[in-house]
C-alpha cells in the first residue's frame, strides 16, 4: 500500500501542531504548514518528529497551489488535508474596522477555499481522500462582539457543505468539525484547573477524531462532528 499523505495548513503550537503529530505518528507523510514555520519547527525537535514543513499563506491562492504542487511531485497526491486556520480580532460592530473584517473573513474563508479547492483537485483524479474543514461555536450562532469571527466560520461551514454535496459522489469524504469550547494550552491551564480534570478540550482527543473521520468507512461518512467537553453547556 502506498504511503499515506497528510497536509495541515494552520499549523500552530495548538491544534494544528496536535494534528499534525498525530498524522506523523501514525505513519502518515506529513506536511505542516504555517505562514511561519520556525515559530512549529523546534517543536518537532523536541519531540522527534518527522514533519515536512512548508510556509505558505491560505489567502494567496497562487501560494496554495504552489505547496500542493510541491507535494503532488515530491510525496504524492494527499490522503487526508485538514484546514485549520482562523483570525479572530475581537471588536464591537461599531469599533471594528472594514480592514479588520476583511483580514478575518479572508483568513478563515477564502484561505478554506484555496485550500479546499487545491485539495479536491488532486484527490477527484485518483477519486478518493479527506478534506476536513475546523469549524468553532462561532459556526453556528454570531454571538456580541464576535461578527469578525462569526462570518467567516459561517462561510467556511456553507463551503464545506457545498463541497460535500458535490464532492461525495466522487468519492471524497468532507467534514466540518465544530470546536465548541475552549482547548486546553498552557496560557489556560490556571482555568483548567479551576474547573476541573478534562474541563477543557484535549487537542489531542481532538486530533484522535480527525484520524477517526478519515479512516470512517465510506458507507458512513459524517458530514458535521461537534465536540466539547463534557462540563460544557450548550
Amino acid at each position: 500500500m502506498d504511503k499515506q499523505i497528510a497536509i495541515i495548513v494552520g499549523v500552530g503550537p495548538g491544534l494544528g501542531w496536535a494534528l499534525a503529530k498525530r498524522f506523523a505518528r501514525e505513519g502518515f507523510a506529513t506536511v505542516a504548514c504555517a505562514r511561519d514555520p520556525g515559530k512549529i519547527e523546534p517543536l518537532a525537535r523536541k519531540e522527534s518528529i518527522d514533519v515536512r514543513f512548508e510556509a505558505c499563506d491560505a489567502t494567496k491562492a497562487p501560494d496554495v497551489a504552489r505547496v500542493f504542487s510541491a507535494v503532488e511531485r515530491e510525496l504524492g497526491a494527499p490522503s487526508v488535508v485538514v484546514f485549520n486556520a482562523g483570525a479572530y480580532e475581537r471588536g464591537g460592530i461599531l469599533e471594528i474596522t472594514a480592514e479588520s473584517f476583511e483580514r478575518c473573513w479572508r483568513v478563515g474563508c477564502l484561505g478554506g477555499f484555496n485550500v479546499g479547492q487545491a485539495a479536491a483537485r488532486l484527490m477527484v483524479e485518483k477519486g478518493a481522500g479527506t478534506i476536513l474543514f475546523t469549524g468553532a461555536t462561532a459556526s453556528l450562532r454570531g454571538s456580541a462582539g464576535f461578527a469578525n469571527l462569526a462570518v467567516p466560520k459561517f462561510g467556511l461551514r456553507a463551503l464545506a457543505q457545498s463541497m460535500a454535496r458535490e464532492l461525495q459522489p466522487k468519492g471524497i469524504h468532507v467534514a466540518h468539525v465544530i470546536i465548541d469550547g475552549q482547548i486546553e494550552s498552557e496560557s489556560r491551564r490556571e482555568l483548567a484547573a479551576q474547573r476541573g480534570p478534562d474541563s477543557l478540550l484535549s487537542p489531542e482527543a481532538i486530533a484522535q477524531a480527525y484520524l477517526d473521520l478519515h479512516r470512517q468507512p465510506r458507507s458512513a461518512w459524517t458530514h458535521e462532528l461537534d465536540m466539547r467537553p463534557w462540563v460544557e453547556k450548550f
